[in-house]
């Protein structure tokens, strides 16, 4: 049986604070082989000092252009290009760009909501490699605890065709992002020819339902019950490339 467990009464996080130890303080339970820690992008940014101060950010001609087209702030705009390899969709209300780490999405992943008590003129960008940040969680809890867990770092994307947002994985440590099922029978003796379980979406979404999208307060929770035997694998496996992009 999967369980789901809260970390609960963790304290607003500040840039250079220690989100691995503040996780060890907080964890409700002791940790088991083959538990799965979902910790969300917000905190990690935090931690990793990814706030912007808008009024510190000078637009571009390009950002001022493209902010006219999708009314928005140019500042934030301009933000979204430096973090962004390509433009996927910029009608008004919506800028959809490839963000340099490869995942599509809008704004380029920049928040301003929940990010602590600074002024609303701040907002905060993705971490820099959160596979990385995950390694690293994972790495720095496992000598605190004595137990490595596998971490996904998880953040909330819209999807097309469907309406609402749900988590999903853009980073992945100690366990795989995408579990590959091209060539393995089904119960019927076929071949599967496409089948891959986006694994690491899988556990986002689910920790997704007690950690909450506004005001809960829970950036953190433990999958408990789900054995994964199949090697560690990054985020990278889950990202669509350009060219197999076929609804653009």
């Amino acid at each position: 049986m999967i369980n789901i467990i809260p970390l609960t009464g963790l304290p607003e996080i500040r840039p250079g604070q220690d989100i691995a130890a503040l996780l060890a303080c907080k964890l409700p339970v002791s940790l088991e082989p083959d538990d799965i820690l979902i910790v969300t992008q917000k905190v990690i940014s935090k931690a990793e000092g990814r706030f912007v101060k808008l009024g510190e950010v000078t637009p571009s001609e390009k950002a001022v252009n493209l902010a006219a087209i999708v009314k928005k702030d140019a500042r934030l705009v301009e933000l979204v290009l430096r973090e962004s390899s390509d433009i996927v969709r910029a009608v008004p209300h919506v800028l959809i760009t490839r963000h340099k780490l490869g995942h599509v999405m809008a704004n380029a992943g920049i928040d301003s909501s929940n990010i602590g008590d600074g002024d609303s003129d701040t907002v905060l960008l993705l971490p820099e490699d959160p596979d990385k940040s995950a390694l690293k969680i994972a790495s720095a809890i496992a000598e605190i605890c004595g137990v490595r867990p596998a971490v996904v770092v998880s953040d909330s994307f819209g999807r097309p065709w469907r309406m609402g947002v749900t988590a999903v994985a853009i980073g992945v440590a100690g366990m795989p992002a995408l579990i590959d099922q091209r060539g393995n029978l089904d119960r019927n003796g076929r071949t599967m020819e496409v089948t891959q379980i986006a694994i690491g979406d899988s556990v986002a979404s689910a920790a997704n339902l007690v950690m909450g999208e506004g005001a809960e307060g829970i950036p953190a929770a433990i999958l408990r019950g789900l054995t994964i035997s199949k090697p560690s694998q990054g985020v990278t496996a889950l990202l669509r490339s350009a060219e197999e992009d076929l609804f653009r």
